[in-house]
């Protein structure tokens, strides 16, 4: 995984609370194996028609935040099923950050195991970076992991918690392999004092 310290990158705003994961990935494309190739399904019924052309009026499909990498979203945002595709998809886009009032917990969890920071701000907080990302063309914010601050450089600030041991997995790019190979000596040393027995390594 890759570790998280500090991003800076465009805003695309999502005006809108309760965003689910059906919406973020729909059903139809959980079939893939593969963490990868999410991206272009992402909000598919909201970026496309029925006949599969882009709807001018969804945001990502504005060129004003073509490259963008810091979402900005209502409150509860990845509510509804906990499939991790939702956040592979976001990751796979581009995405890096995801600021938003409140998240459901699942989502949280899932984005801290895949690199996809989640910045949880205050309703003013978000309702005025929504107003600038509207307003303000390539309107970007430098979200910095170590100081714990989201900042834009003109003027606006905002200050932001997480768990010490979340924070400290992403500044590492640590995910679950990572943490328990971070145990590899330990592991070794038991696996040598417990050899697989002849007959269960004939099975395997």
């Amino acid at each position: 995984m890759e570790p998280f310290r500090k991003h800076t990158g465009i805003v695309a705003p999502l005006d809108k609370v309760n965003v689910d994961t059906d919406q973020i990935i729909p059903k139809q494309f959980l079939k893939r194996i593969e963490r990868t190739g999410f991206g272009e399904f992402l909000f598919f019924d909201w970026r496309l028609s029925g006949e599969g052309k882009k709807r001018p009026d969804f945001i990502l499909n504005d060129p004003r935040y073509a490259g963008a990498s810091i979402l900005v979203a209502g409150k509860n945002f990845g509510c509804g099923s906990s499939r991790e595709h939702a956040v592979w998809a976001l990751a796979d886009y581009g995405f890096r950050v995801v600021i938003a009032s409140s998240f459901a917990d699942i989502f949280a969890n899932n984005s801290l195991k895949n690199g996809l920071l989640t910045v949880r701000l205050t309703d003013e907080q978000v309702a005025g970076i929504t107003w600038r990302s509207g307003e303000i063309d390539s309107y970007k914010l430098t979200v910095d992991l170590e100081s714990l601050r989201v900042e834009d450089g003109r003027g606006f600030s905002a200050e932001f918690t997480m768990d010490e041991f979340s924070r400290h997995c992403l500044l590492n790019g640590l995910d679950d392999i990572g943490l328990t190979m971070q145990q590899e000596k330990e592991i070794a040393a038991y696996e040598a004092k417990h050899p697989v027995r002849a007959d269960i390594a004939a099975m395997l």
